[in-house]
């Protein structure tokens, strides 16, 4: 019994330590644009899956030029076999026992072309997993830099919330001091408590696109969804350089997606020839050693044999010509899809660009817009404290503030977010 009691005396004061100390939180990471970027390319998936493609092409690469090479097969076949008295010419069977070795070396002198199709077309396979790389660099780059400014945007329109909840708050006080000195109705008590409620709704909506946004960001840059993130940027308006047609040039140039193309049509034209190559012949060299009898490991006996071999298909029905028309006709395909990859490409650079400017030129109307709002509400204020003012017009005012800062907002993310869309699409190289 006492030896319980020494044990309780023990453990109670180390739950009521336990329960004293509180969970410390965790550090919130302060990240920039560009650390953002890093550690997606650090941790992204698709990033790692791009490489992985890349390295399979090389080694498949590395086995098609291979197969141009010489090859060496060792055989050793252990054999033990009868013959019928009809073949012996004698009454019984006789058994015997055979132990051969060979050694074979073979290489492909002439293929028709074939082998040395395959070898180019990885070469063009391993180029085309390269230029993956770099696109998925790209787009992961575009998808980081959304999400950042996302999270910017719901955090710049969690403090607009926040000022207009302050500014009906401030109203309502001011509504009601009125109301006790009977100098408004009820009625203006009521409306602007609900113009608070819905207020104090628009800020728990925004406070909870943030925490999805942060959460997004998270996802796509490899931190654990609930990780803290301090944002060091801000929304920065900076005239973009370039004209349109720079723009264009330089994404014809540039975008990873139309050299992918390049390739594929070259690839495409050496099925063509691959596929003429049934029509050519094959020559083949052999050299074989062979040591055999009839005791292990059979190697008494010994015999060689060198073989040139020429092939050359006379007559298959038609087989070659209808895979060369396939061929040719899969080029076309491929030219075309490479056309419409470039008009598409072409296309998302002429429309990022004229958006961007299109929020260029809403910022700064937005901005006046939300000087004449804030001054406007100073003045509704005053009027509305010295009695010369509705109610609904400081209201209209405090409304007419909030959509101002919401709109110039809106344009800056607009300008931002075009301008990564537009050096996405320019194929803009990532570091």
């Amino acid at each position: 019994m006492r030896r319980y009691q020494r044990y309780f005396w023990v453990i109670i004061p180390i739950i009521m330590l336990l329960t004293v100390i509180q969970p410390v939180s965790a550090t919130a990471v302060e990240l920039s644009v560009e650390d953002c970027v890093a550690l997606a390319l650090k941790n992204n998936y698709d990033i790692k899956y791009a490489q992985s493609s890349r390295a399979k092409y090389y080694w498949a690469m590395k086995e098609a030029k291979k197969n141009k090479g010489l090859s060496i097969d060792l055989t050793h076949t252990d054999k033990r076999y009868n013959t019928p008295p009809a073949e012996t010419e004698t009454s019984t069977y006789e058994y015997t026992t055979n132990f051969d070795n060979q050694v074979a070396l073979t290489l492909p002198l002439y293929s028709g072309g074939k082998l040395e199709g395959k070898i180019e077309q990885a070469k063009l396979d391993l180029k085309v997993a390269e230029l993956d790389i770099d696109a998925a660099k790209q787009q992961l780059r575009l998808t980081v830099i959304t999400d950042y400014l996302t999270v910017l945007e719901y955090l710049n329109e969690v403090q607009v919330n926040q000022e207009t909840v302050s500014n009906y708050e401030e109203h309502l006080k001011l509504v009601k001091d009125k109301f006790d000195l009977g100098m408004v109705a009820k009625t203006d008590v009521l409306s602007s408590q609900v113009d608070l409620a819905g207020a104090q709704n628009d800020l728990v909506k925004a406070q909870n696109n943030y925490t999805n946004a942060v959460a997004a960001l998270n996802n796509d840059i490899g931190l654990p969804h609930t990780t803290e993130v301090t944002i060091k940027d801000n929304f920065a308006y900076i005239k973009y350089p370039q004209t349109l047609e720079e723009c264009l040039t330089y994404a014809e140039g540039h975008r990873p997606e139309l050299a992918q193309y390049e390739a594929k049509i070259t690839n495409a034209q050496y099925d063509v020839d691959i596929a003429k190559s049934g029509r050519r012949p094959t020559v083949d060299l052999t050299a074989e050693q062979d040591w055999y009898d009839s005791h292990l490991p059979g190697s008494k006996n010994s015999n060689w044999l060198l073989k040139l071999t020429t092939s050359i298909n006379v007559f298959d029905a038609g087989v070659t010509d209808a895979q060369v028309k396939q061929a040719r006709h899969n080029v076309d395909m491929v030219m075309d899809k490479s056309r419409q990859e470039r008009d598409t490409i072409l296309l998302n650079v002429r429309q990022y660009y004229l958006s961007m400017h299109e929020a260029e030129k809403q910022i700064d109307a937005n901005k006046v817009s939300v000087d004449y709002a804030e001054e406007s509400l100073m003045i509704q204020k005053a009027r509305y404290e010295v009695g010369i003012g509705t109610n609904l017009d400081l209201r209209d005012a405090v409304l007419s503030l909030d959509s101002a800062k919401k709109d110039y907002i809106q344009a800056l993310y607009d300008y931002n977010t075009n301008k990564a869309k537009l050096e996405q699409a320019m194929g803009l190289p990532v570091q």
